[in-house]
């Protein structure tokens, strides 16, 4: 059975093997996130990507992740029993009292440290060895292979399923059985654990007990855990950390977040997500060690987190959606950098973007990141389904960076409303416009508003069904249209005011607020309107097209680096190509210039323009190689014939100039198939040419004006 999400997968299982997600009971309309509302589920959005750029899964013995665009090698999984630890014990560095946190069993003098004994600050008994041993037979159907590792919660052991064909099974037990808020943890993990079922979470079989201790029965997972990978590539680099690369990172924890969606939809906080606890087993990432895992709803219960990881607010508001985004945060920025004082210096923040180089080069990981980290739980991502989107935008943007574009079309923005690559400065009504919020109860109505003049659209909102933000955007929208007509934005602003007082913390009342700054020409005050949209949509291109907008307005150099990013990652915002060239222009750098005209796909309707803006950037640099180029483009262009005589004229003027200085050029700046040197002479008789071509097309004194031209260009002759 197809995936029918939008998606290349199969359902197996109940779930999608692509996307991790159950089939969709019936079509229903996607909603548009919004910072202020969750909308609980995971959606498919990070499965839709698979539209351009193919199934998830290939033929080949490799699998991509991230939504299909990344390519991640399989890890192959080697027999389990060789997993087993030699040596069962818990390391002295980690050896602390369940009773009041102080290190305990450690060496003092010549005495080693002990692995059982009393914490000497408040008696609390503690035992640091493994409860079982091998061949032990638990609940009367495990048998003990040996210990796999020890964690928070307890030991973790390798078994085999006497009952079920000798399959492996994985016991975790407790770390301390004198510990009652352990003990009360995995009682819960008992109560609601066998429930959970899905393709990236371990699965839990049973429960079961020996000896007055409890213990988990699990699915063994084999393969290595990010933590390992991380240890793997530490070794390979000479015992020198060596981050993941932004891109596997990023694609890793992708694959990961459906999982969260469906913990979060059934009440259920992760709470303790980190490197070591999720694992790449085959060509799947899984979730492991649910010991932490409680109800959103119960406040009792033991929260477990690690320092470095969980949330600031974990243990004053308790776990929530949001507590486990932060983790999820956090967890990256480990992956990615070599972030040292993550636990101590930096425990609740993130070092300065300056610090490490992929921060520099990718704004919008760094944006992503501080977005999930915000201390304040309500600034962070709304659900995993947001995240996740977000996520898979910044992916798309690192991996063009690299030189190879994998665009998709934008879930909250329309694509650019108008588009001319020859426009000498960039115009803010072209910029894309924030889609409408299907789960706006009047958005049925919006939709049916097709007229475009201004006073028109504000006499139909009048009679919308419920006065909602989308009613009051789209009318802001429309008296700033109205404004920019008459001169006065007064009702706009008082607009802005309202909707600032109402909906202030929501994303587009700071995009148009924007657009109102860039209508009274105040970019200044555009500008942390728009940085506001991107902090809070960092894999949106929209947000960082329009500050390129307001930073080219405003003089800023800097808006270069936001065309640059927006172009390679979308070629088709041909505005971002288009002002990513006048920057380049403006610098000097006419090269740069043609190859970010050059970016414009084929396909698109502004390419004629594009090339037409090339032709124009050769031509105004007066060396031969690009007379040369430009030459070569004016002869593949599909324009009018004025216009073509024009660009040749163009291109002649900039030839007579640099052959009279006395430079030399080839014949073929005249058109194809001409050899040798070109003389003063035959420039003169081609540019003749060119300026009669041009007259032409037109009348009155722009037709004597070219003429003129066209006889002053002529050489002399004896006839």
């Amino acid at each position: 059975m197809k995936c029918e999400r939008n998606c290349p997968g199969t359902i197996e299982d109940g779930y999608c093997d692509t996307c991790g997600l159950a089939p969709r009971a019936g079509a229903k309309p996607v909603p548009v996130p919004a910072p202020r509302e969750s909308s609980s589920a995971l959606s498919t959005r990070t499965a839709q990507s698979a539209r351009t750029t193919g199934s998830a899964r290939t033929g080949s013995s490799r699998r991509r992740f991230g939504g299909g665009l990344v390519e991640i090698a399989p890890i192959t999984q080697a027999d389990p029993a060789t997993a087993v630890m030699t040596h069962a014990e818990v390391p002295e560095s980690k050896r602390y009292c369940a009773g009041c946190g102080n290190a305990v069993g450690r060496t003092r003098g010549d005495r080693e440290g002990r692995t059982s004994g009393f914490c000497p600050s408040c008696g609390e008994p503690f035992n640091f060895t493994p409860k079982l041993g091998k061949g032990d037979l638990i609940g009367g159907q495990y048998e003990v292979v040996g210990a796999l590792a020890h964690g928070g919660l307890g030991w973790i052991y390798l078994a085999t399923d006497k009952n079920v064909s000798d399959r492996w099974v994985v016991l975790k037990g407790l770390l301390n059985s004198g510990d009652e808020d352990a003990l009360a943890a995995a009682v819960a993990e008992r109560r609601f654990l066998a429930e959970v079922e899905h393709p990236n979470i371990v699965k839990i079989y049973n429960f079961v007990e020996h000896d007055g201790a409890g213990y988990i029965v699990m699915e063994y997972v084999g393969g290595e855990s990010l933590k390992g990978i991380l240890k793997d590539r530490r070794a390979a680099n000479g015992e020198v950390t060596d981050p993941l690369p932004v891109d596997r990172a990023l694609a890793y924890l992708i694959e990961i977040m459906p999982a969260f969606g469906y913990l979060h939809d059934r009440g259920l906080i992760y709470c303790d997500f980190k490197p070591d606890n999720v694992i790449q087993t085959g060509d799947q990432m899984k979730l492991i060690d649910l010991g932490g895992v409680v109800h959103v709803d119960d406040h009792d219960a033991a929260l477990y987190g690690t320092v470095g990881f969980q949330a600031p607010e974990l243990a004053t508001l308790g776990p929530s959606v949001a507590s486990d985004l932060y983790t999820i945060g956090r967890t990256l920025a480990v992956l990615t950098t070599d972030f040292r004082g993550y636990q101590s210096t930096f425990a609740d923040s993130l070092p300065d973007r300056g610090e490490f180089d992929v921060y520099r080069r990718f704004e919008s990981f760094y944006r992503l990141l501080q977005r999930a980290t915000r201390t304040a739980p309500s600034e962070r991502f709304v659900d995993a389904a947001e995240m996740a989107e977000q996520m898979l935008g910044v992916l798309r943007q690192v991996l063009a960076a690299g030189g190879t574009p994998h665009p998709a079309p934008s879930r909250l923005f329309t694509a650019e409303l108008r588009t001319d690559p020859r426009s000498e400065i960039p115009r803010w009504q072209d910029l894309p416009t924030p889609l409408i919020d299907l789960t706006d109860p009047a958005a049925a109505f919006l939709a049916s508003v097709t007229v475009t003049e201004p006073a028109d659209v504000l006499l139909l909102l009048r009679s919308a069904p419920a006065d909602t933000i989308e009613v009051r955007l789209r009318a802001l929208r429309a008296r700033i249209d109205l404004g920019l007509r008459f001169g006065s934005f007064d009702e706009a602003r008082q607009a802005r005011d309202r909707l600032i007082a109402t909906d202030g913390s929501d994303w587009r009342v700071a995009w148009y607020d924007g657009l109102l700054a860039l209508a009274e020409q105040r970019p200044g005050d555009a500008r942390p309107r728009f940085e506001a949209v991107y902090s809070a949509l960092p894999g949106e291109l929209a947000p960082q097209l329009a500050l390129g907008f307001t930073l080219e307005l405003a003089g800023d150099p800097g808006a270069a680096a936001y065309y640059d990013v927006v172009s390679r990652t979308d070629p088709s915002y041909t505005s971002a190509a288009a002002g990513l060239a006048r920057c380049r222009l403006k610098a000097g750098d006419r090269n740069g210039a043609v190859e970010a005209y050059n970016r414009v796909p084929g396909t698109s309707s502004a390419y004629r323009s594009s090339q037409v803006g090339a032709v124009r950037a050769l031509v105004k640099a007066p060396d031969v190689a690009s007379l040369t180029a430009a030459a070569v483009l004016i002869e593949r262009l599909e324009v009018e014939a004025a216009q073509l005589a024009a660009l040749r004229a163009e291109l002649l003027e900039q030839a007579l100039r640099t052959v009279t200085g006395g430079a030399t050029l080839p014949a073929t700046v005249l058109g194809p198939g001409r050899n040798g040197q070109v003389r003063e002479r035959d420039i003169r008789f081609a540019l003749e040419e060119a300026y009669r071509e041009m007259a032409r097309a037109v009348h009155g004194h722009e037709k004597i004006r070219l003429v003129d031209l066209a006889n002053a260009s002529r050489p002399r002759t004896r006839t």
